[in-house]
């Protein structure tokens, strides 16, 4: 059940207040909703900010930021967020009027704005908890950056991909980080060049996206499916994992100082809290006390 604000105001510090998205707290699933359907969920400067505001109190609220899982009241802390949008359209990039707008800003004033939309990205791309995206429609431009920053996304069948900034003359310079780290080199540099959208099918095949159902399927269930499997997992574990690729993503030092890191990075957890309650409830052919199911059964 959802918690009112007043109810989270007595638990936990205040939730953002919001007005083109909404945040709605389930135990310790964040859901996070865009509701600008009336223009496909373009991204505007109010808009982009909203998220990093409501990214950034999720990620402080979050079992990995905590380093516990439930707070003082028993509360649980959070470990999954997801993504959504109202309407048609996931989201069709950015705002009509901030890209006419673009065009007679200063090259500074224009290197803030991309500033701004970086710290969207980074926020998702980095956010503690584990994150999935549900889409449908088009995810043009920056909503096809929000896409590349998810952990896991679930996508209509109708779904359009692009990198359609090279439509515009521009590059997709801010999202490219993120989406070449989620398709690799030579997938990127081709929708960068060819900006023209691709289907769910080819997203899936090149691993922009993770899973498709038809538009009338009940993507609930799909939802619970991967809900389910992320919290029997261990939330330490699986922020970690987050840093541990990025290491391996910026990794410059030997291979053999890489697998001395390695080893160091194994014997750390091993011997953490959560590793020694995870080799405990294997042995002893229990459930971890951080799995959800422990508390229903």
């Amino acid at each position: 059940m959802a918690f009112s604000g007043c109810d989270t105001m007595e638990k936990w510090n205040a939730m953002p207040s919001l007005e083109l998205c909404e945040l709605n707290i389930e135990g310790p699933l964040a859901y996070l909703n865009i509701k600008r359907e009336e223009v496909y969920n373009a991204l505007n400067t109010q808009l982009i900010s909203e998220l990093i505001i409501a990214l950034s109190w999720t990620s402080e609220h979050s079992v990995a930021k905590k380093e516990k899982i439930f707070d003082k009241n028993g509360k649980e802390y959070l470990r999954i967020l997801i993504l959504t949008s109202n309407g048609k359209h996931f989201c069709s990039g950015a705002d009509i009027n901030m890209m006419r707008d673009a065009g007679s800003k200063s090259v500074e004033e224009n290197r803030i704005d991309s500033i701004r939309l970086d710290n969207l990205f980074n926020s998702l791309w980095a956010h503690p908890c584990f994150t999935i995206g549900y889409i449908q429609g088009v995810a043009l431009g920056g909503g096809a950056g929000l896409v590349a920053c998810l952990d896991h996304v679930i996508a209509d069948s109708n779904t359009k991909i692009a990198l359609s900034e090279a439509k515009l003359g521009i590059l997709p310079a801010v999202i490219g980080p993120y989406v070449y780290r989620k398709i690799g080199s030579a997938q990127f540099r081709r929708l960068s060049m060819l900006a023209s959208k691709i289907d769910a099918e080819e997203a899936q095949r090149i691993g922009f996206i993770n899973e498709v159902i038809e538009p009338q399927g009940s993507f609930e269930s799909t939802f619970e499916r991967v809900i389910s499997d992320v919290l029997t997992t261990g939330p330490i574990a699986v922020y970690m994992a987050k840093k541990l690729t990025l290491s391996f993503d910026r990794w410059e030092k030997t291979d053999d100082e890489l697998r001395q890191w390695t080893l160091d990075k194994t014997s750390q957890m091993r011997g953490s809290r959560e590793g020694q309650e995870g080799l405990s409830s294997f042995l002893e052919r229990r459930l971890p006390d951080w799995s959800i199911q422990k508390k229903e059964n």
